[in-house]
């Protein structure tokens, strides 16, 4: 069973403004509100992907009626988009190669469609397409409400290729210049610059073949999600729903088993693991130190040690004018921000006042704990060699373990794609 296949690709027709089209991660910058109402400022009345998407900063202010409002809104822009030639279908039976440019350089990308069949998100998961950290029920729900009865989808998330001898989408990339050219805009915001190419005819079924080849030789993990985790864990949800009313040839043909995600090679010289930092507010920061020295306690060997060296340190905690930089000792190989998470999850629960954000820019976590209302917790970055061996080891990573570059380099949505 093959993980990735062609699809047909919508996207905006070209008298749109691509550069109002395309709408970050709807799960970026969710401490700022400021960042997406400069986003409603700027793209006005124009279509745009922010009228199909949920961004999550207004989760937690939304109440029951305007959530379904919402819900409701982007069910009628989705049939308004397709009913009035705004999305148009581009590709056809086919793939399309995105070019980004970013501050970490040039990052290559294959838009392709995922058998959800294929893909298990769960913790002791042996499947082909695995999950990178761990999948919080409670995150699924709202997703779900909005894939379920959607006409169009269009991806944040993001896969990661082992293909560390550049064999797929690299050759693709070099032969660009006799692709189709879909698109060439600049993005919002800090985000850089995106080509499109159709990969469409011959160049789609060797890529269809090297895809497969590369898949073939990967006994164990083929595919690893790097974003996008829950909302590609909604897609399953939805497909494991409708499929048991479905017989085996419709459940082979039927759209919603598949999902439009982004390959990226996993050794791309522009692929950057960042480190996702962590803003408990409420939280003190030397009850919270003390606490987690006592949780490493629990692991016999394990113990934190003052570290004065930020750069080097492990974990720093800050608030106010206060900074404590540890390092940690007699972990057996468990990273950092594993212990760290479990701890918190912990604390939390036992502490319902507290509440954990999750941030990707150091400046933004100084400024949210310069007031003392809130600890900041900045933690260092993972060698991104070490993922799939860490997945094969031991499972999924704690949540939020790691980031694919700063807010500004995740995904923005294009293309989209008919279910």
């Amino acid at each position: 069973m093959a993980c990735l296949h062609k699809a047909n690709i919508l996207l905006p027709a070209k008298e749109i403004d691509r550069k109002k089209w395309a709408v970050i991660a709807c799960d970026q910058f969710t401490s700022q509100p400021e960042y997406w109402e400069q986003v409603e400022d700027y793209v006005g009345g124009e279509p745009s992907t922010l009228r199909i998407i949920y961004p999550e900063v207004y989760l937690g202010n939304d109440d029951e009626a305007m959530y379904s409002q919402r819900l409701a809104n982007i069910q009628l822009n989705m049939k308004r988009y397709l009913t009035e030639g705004i999305l148009v279908e581009e590709v056809h039976e086919g793939y399309v190669l995105t070019v980004r440019e970013t501050e970490s350089g040039i990052q290559i990308g294959l838009l392709a469609a995922l058998d959800l069949e294929t893909y298990d998100y769960g913790k002791s998961s042996a499947s082909a397409v695995r999950a990178t950290e761990e999948t919080v029920q409670e995150r699924i729900p709202v997703r779900v409400g909005i894939r379920e009865n959607a006409l169009v989808e269009s991806p944040h998330v993001m896969m990661l290729l082992d293909d560390a001898l550049c064999r797929v989408l690299e050759p693709v990339y070099q032969k660009r210049g006799k692709l189709r050219r879909l698109y060439d805009t600049e993005l919002m915001f800090g985000g850089g610059k995106v080509c499109g190419y159709a990969v469409e005819g011959d160049e789609a079924e060797t890529l269809t073949a090297k895809l497969a080849e590369l898949e073939g030789e990967n006994r164990e993990i083929f595919l690893a999600v790097g974003d996008g985790n829950h909302s590609l864990a909604a897609a399953k949800t939805c497909w494991e729903k409708l499929k048991d009313d479905l017989s085996e040839e419709q459940a082979g043909m039927h759209p919603a088993r598949y999902a439009l995600v982004e390959i990226v090679n996993l050794h791309s010289p522009a692929l950057k693991f960042e480190a996702i930092h962590r803003v408990i507010y409420g939280g003190e920061m030397n009850e919270l130190l003390a606490g987690f020295q006592k949780y490493l306690q629990s692991f016999g060997e394990s113990r934190m040690q003052e570290w004065n060296d930020e750069k080097t340190a492990d974990i720093v905690f800050l608030q106010g004018s206060g900074r404590a930089g540890i390092k940690l000792a007699g972990t057996k190989g468990r990273l950092p921000v594993e212990l760290l998470q479990c701890f918190l999850d912990g604390y939390v629960r036992e502490h319902s006042e507290l509440e954990i954000d999750y941030v990707h820019s150091p400046e933004t976590v100084k400024e949210l704990a310069e007031d003392g209302k809130a600890c900041g917790v900045l933690l260092c970055t993972m060698d991104k060699k070490s993922l799939f061996p860490a997945i094969s080891a031991g499972g999924v990573l704690p949540r939020k373990t790691f980031s694919l570059g700063d807010e500004c380099q995740k995904r923005y949505y294009m293309e989209c794609r008919r279910l």
